[in-house]
């Protein structure tokens, strides 16, 4: 329990002792945006690590050398945990933003410094407002900002990590229209910090891999219809050799 309190406190405080420096940088932001939006990650990625110290988490990063350095790309990864999002911010470079639930906008402050980090909210039941989402998506990666999304659509709860929910395609448009490189992501070990025993944090050995790169126009006919579908073989694939590779070290 004790890590739950730490982090709960970490969060908590953070959001009310940072409410100056959102005014200051909302001021910041309508002179110079990208500069708010440089200074705002930075500071989110810091409190994100403090957090993911006091939960125990121990990340290992695969893959990060096949990651673009010279343009924004999509992320697609499966989805576990919120923690999944800290995991995400801390290991990724540049600016990315993560796609969220509308409901996340209403919370007072975190919504803020979502919205500073670049998060777009999704409209889950609203198709009009999901294709919005779609366009701002497009044109912030155009404007050299990256996207992270999780096209199962929700936390996957089953038991079995390899049992991934179905990836909705629309979420793929992003990179097809803005013409930007696709990265699978694969993570391990995140619900293993919160969502298994809820409401308990325990330390945790996660893993995020990234895979190569893709451009949809790119992909064979079979596969450049349904580029949700290839996607989530990619990262099927990665679970796998991970699972493997981590059998292969505790002699399972």
């Amino acid at each position: 329990m004790i890590r739950f309190i730490l982090v709960a406190a970490t969060i908590l405080l953070y959001l009310i002792l940072s409410i100056p420096v959102l005014i200051f940088e909302s001021v910041i932001g309508s002179k110079n945006r990208r500069l708010r939006d440089e200074r705002s990650i930075s500071k989110v990625r810091w409190v994100f690590k403090i957090i993911l110290f006091f939960a125990g988490v121990k990340i290992t990063v695969k893959g990060k050398e096949k990651i673009p350095d010279d343009q924004a790309v999509l992320y697609v990864g499966n989805h576990r945990s919120y923690f999944d999002i800290l995991v995400g911010y801390t290991t990724v470079p540049g600016l990315v933003g993560f796609v969220a639930k509308k409901e996340m906008k209403k919370i007072p402050l975190l919504s803020n410094w979502m919205e500073y980090v670049n998060c777009l909210f999704l409209d889950r039941k609203n198709l009009k407002e999901g294709l919005k989402t779609i366009l701002q998506g497009i044109e912030q990666v155009k404007s050299g900002i990256s996207v992270w999304i999780f096209p199962e659509g929700t936390r996957n709860k089953n038991e079995d990590i390899m049992e991934l929910l179905p990836f909705k395609e629309g979420s793929l448009k992003i990179a097809e229209k803005s013409g930007c490189p696709v990265v699978p992501v694969a993570i391990t070990g995140t619900a293993e910090v919160f969502e298994k025993h809820l409401p308990f944090i325990r330390s945790s050995k996660v893993t995020i891999e990234f895979g190569e790169p893709f451009l949809v126009k790119e992909l064979p006919p079979e596969h450049k219809k349904f580029p949700g579908a290839y996607v989530k073989k990619e990262i099927e694939r990665i679970l796998e050799e991970e699972l493997s590779f981590q059998g292969k070290l505790t002699g399972r």
